[in-house]
């Protein structure tokens, strides 16, 4: 869940709304609760003083026979009513015998399933005894407010057990006392099954309206993400769309400058590496030419070794050059079928090269600059190495063109200086047993134009030179196979001696 939460734009979007529509409601619930529970109260006493009100009428209009009927009659489970002879003064001593009314079996009940709060109910919930006496042991008997208790004889109220019981005394026309007592066992809640679902119906909307922004935000950004990861594997895109809101806006235009100074830099480069290759050919003619007139046979043939040496280094540089400079569209093939013909091609020059077959996989790239910077490592594979077996691995990040041969290796500390223009392990500088010296720097700049890079690897019995690609040049997008050990059913071949150019 943290995995998705991090790499989720819009689940953050929408966590954070929701999490802020929780905070200001619960802020709103506790600023709230305190005025409910006031209004709460106040609606409950004048209540129970009305109802109290009403049963002092009808106790006037009642003889003394029958008034304690008509009491157990108005009663409900959490509400009672008693006579005594004398006035209750003592404000601890009647919440206690409140306590022990309210305990008291009702005799009749016009609700005895207790589905409302002043009727009756089979077990009532009642407060400890011992919070009773002790909850509001110092509050004395209160008048109520005139606009509550509008009759002519005096009365008075108390509270106990905090704020949920009320008590009721007055007297009545034969001198008796009429004393009340109420308990409210609930409050009631704000969270009720409406606020609920209000609650619910809001965060809905809500959720929706963060999924539409969110889109609207990350879908450029997306965009962003797969146009640089295009780029960085040298496709050739057309320029972002430049609109949206003005961060969106000013992050396209910045790529599409970016993108535009990088291709502008590389044309720059490859042009002037054009241009001076160009003009080395005519002073290299004109060494040639001179050197047709020294006399000594052995300086001459010196000189024109040398300039051969010259005139194919630059013939090399313009080569790569003119490689550079030409845009190759990037397009999808199948790059087993790529690797396979490459393979074909050197086997019916007999060279010993094997191709281990595995399963299709179309992939994005420029196949021609592929091509050669694979076949550069397989002739160098069966120039030092004897022989040649080619094969395509995946990784979880990689596409991976493993070149293995039987050869002795680079040392550790050639292993990056190999990659350098015109350098070679073999030191002879003899065009019959190595090349210019190139062949490994293009075959570099291919795989890194396309995002990858060329590493080595030392093998069983030989050494590995590894093209990755990135994973996300797939366009069928298949999972990764778990690594396996690659085993090669050994093939002999004639093998010609006739060099290859890199």
């Amino acid at each position: 869940m943290t995995r998705f939460w991090q790499q989720s734009l819009a689940t953050q979007f929408i966590g954070l709304m929701l999490a802020a529509l929780i905070i200001s409601q619960a802020l709103t619930f506790l600023i709230s609760w305190d005025e409910y529970t006031k209004k709460f109260d106040a609606a409950v006493k004048a209540e129970f003083i009305s109802r109290a009100s009403s049963v002092t009428r009808l106790m006037g209009t009642l003889s003394p026979q029958v008034r304690e009927q008509a009491l157990r009659a108005s009663e409900g489970s959490y509400l009672r009513y008693w006579l005594t002879d004398s006035e209750p003064t003592d404000a601890n001593a009647f919440r206690l015998q409140a306590l022990d009314q309210l305990s008291r079996p009702l005799e009749s009940s016009a609700d005895p399933s207790g589905t409302f709060g002043w009727a009756g109910a089979p077990h009532p919930q009642l407060p400890d005894a011992e919070d009773v006496a002790t909850a509001n042991a110092d509050d004395p008997w209160r008048t109520p407010t005139p606009y509550l208790w509008m009759l002519s004889q005096p009365a008075e109220v108390l509270r106990f057990s905090g704020s949920l019981g009320y008590g009721f005394k007055t007297q009545l026309d034969d001198g008796r006392w009429l004393n009340a007592a109420f308990y409210q066992h609930d409050k009631g809640s704000l969270w009720t099954s409406q606020s609920l679902i209000s609650l619910g119906l809001t965060a809905s909307i809500l959720a929706l309206i963060g999924v539409f922004i969110a889109r609207r935000i990350a879908r450029p950004l997306r965009h962003l993400a797969t146009s640089a990861e295009a780029l960085g594997r040298g496709e050739n895109l057309p320029p972002l769309s430049e609109d949206g809101p003005e961060e969106i806006r000013r992050t396209a235009q910045s790529f599409n400058t970016m993108q535009r100074r990088l291709h502008r830099f590389v044309e720059d480069r490859t042009k002037m590496l054009a241009a001076i290759g160009h003009d080395l050919r005519t002073p290299l003619t004109s060494l040639r030419l001179r050197a047709e007139f020294v006399n000594d046979e052995d300086v001459q043939r010196k000189m024109l070794t040398t300039i051969d040496e010259l005139q194919s280094m630059t013939e090399a540089a313009i080569s790569f050059a003119r490689g550079e400079s030409i845009r190759e569209e990037t397009r999808a093939i199948d790059l087993q079928a790529l690797v396979a013909s490459i393979c074909d091609d050197q086997s019916d020059l007999g060279h010993p090269v094997t191709h281990i077959e595995g399963a299709k996989m179309k992939y994005r790239c420029r196949p021609d600059g592929l091509r050669r910077a694979i076949r550069n490592l397989v002739e160098n594979a069966v120039r030092y190495g004897g022989e040649a077996k080619v094969f395509i691995r995946q990784t979880a990040s990689t596409v991976d063109i493993v070149v293995e041969d039987r050869g002795p290796g680079i040392p550790d500390d050639m292993t990056e200086k190999v990659f350098a223009p015109y350098v070679r392990l073999e030191a002879s500088r003899n065009r019959q047993t190595g090349g210019i010296g190139l062949g490994l720097s293009i075959a570099r700049a291919v795989a890194r134009q396309h995002g990858g890079d060329i590493s080595f690897s030392k093998g069983d019995a030989g050494m590995q030179a590894i093209i990755s690609l990135p994973r996300e040049g797939r366009v069928d997008g298949a999972p990764a196979r778990k690594a396996r050990i690659w085993s090669f059913e050994k093939t002999v071949r004639a093998s010609q001696s006739a060099p290859l150019p890199e």
